[in-house]
């Protein structure tokens, strides 16, 4: 489906991933609320954007945790200023490599909710304006929402979560005019990665891509009909084989134990 120019919200802006989403989308856009906690971060992208001597948009920040009453008041504020809503990218996302034994409750609760829960809230808050015209919902998940992986345990758990958030939404809208789909990267350079993230994934030959990659492939997929997609060959053949043929990943994964651990433990 395709809504151009896009009244766009994109969460989780100042991110690797976000800022260069934010980058590539902002030429398609009439107008763009940029989400983030980072207020200085978010100004500065703002003024680059703004700065482009391509792009002239109207571009707006709402800083603040989107679990927060304050936050959705301000974003729904912001809507209203750009005259609605017809694309929702929550971008938003966090990570942990720890065992799951060793996770603290806390971190635990905190993850689910950014990468989870605040997704499907900000859907539920915002729903009834995409409604009012053509729209779109992206959830920017991970290859780990298909395949569990030692170390990532919660993390897996919440990107599962809301890949089948994305799918449930998108069947019970779709004799609606909002399309619900879940673009899925692989491995990506980016600072949600831990120093031993980034050195477990060298040893094992792990692919990666820029984030200049994914959003370049984001932006072939919002202008696509495809409910999902997911970056990687590598990575999709072994999604395809841990669908039909688990124990081959099972046995796969348990031979790069050995150099997950040694990083694990860190």
């Amino acid at each position: 489906m395709k809504n151009k120019p896009y009244k766009a919200v994109l969460t989780g802006a100042t991110g690797g991933i976000g800022k260069a989403i934010a980058l590539q989308l902002a030429p398609q856009c009439s107008s763009l609320i940029l989400m983030g906690r980072d207020t200085q971060k978010l100004e500065a992208l703002k003024n680059e954007l703004t700065n482009s001597a391509a792009i002239s948009i109207k571009i707006q920040i709402v800083p603040g945790d989107l679990c927060d009453d304050s936050t959705s008041v301000r974003l729904m504020d912001a809507i209203t200023a750009q005259q609605g809503i017809n694309l929702l990218i929550n971008n938003a996302g966090i990570s942990q490599f720890k065992s799951f034994a060793q996770q603290s409750d806390k971190d635990i609760t905190q993850l689910m909710l950014t990468n989870l829960v605040s997704p499907m809230l900000v859907c539920k808050k915002l729903l009834p304006l995409l409604m009012k015209e053509p729209s779109q919902i992206i959830n920017i998940g991970s290859i780990f929402g298909y395949l569990g992986f030692p170390g990532f345990s919660s993390y897996c758990a919440s990107k599962f979560g809301l890949r089948g958030f994305s799918q449930s939404l998108r069947r019970e809208l779709s004799d609606t005019s909002v399309s619900v789909r879940y673009f899925a990267p692989r491995a990506t350079k980016t600072s949600i990665n831990s120093d031993q993230v980034m050195q477990m994934n060298a040893e094992l030959k792990t692919d990666a891509d820029t984030p200049k990659e994914v959003a370049r492939e984001f932006m072939k997929f919002l202008g696509g009909n495809a409910w999902e997609k997911k970056l990687g060959f590598k990575e999709s053949f072994f999604v395809f084989m841990n669908q039909l043929f688990p124990s081959i990943p099972d046995k796969a994964i348990q031979g790069q134990l050995p150099i997950i651990n040694k990083y694990l433990n860190k």
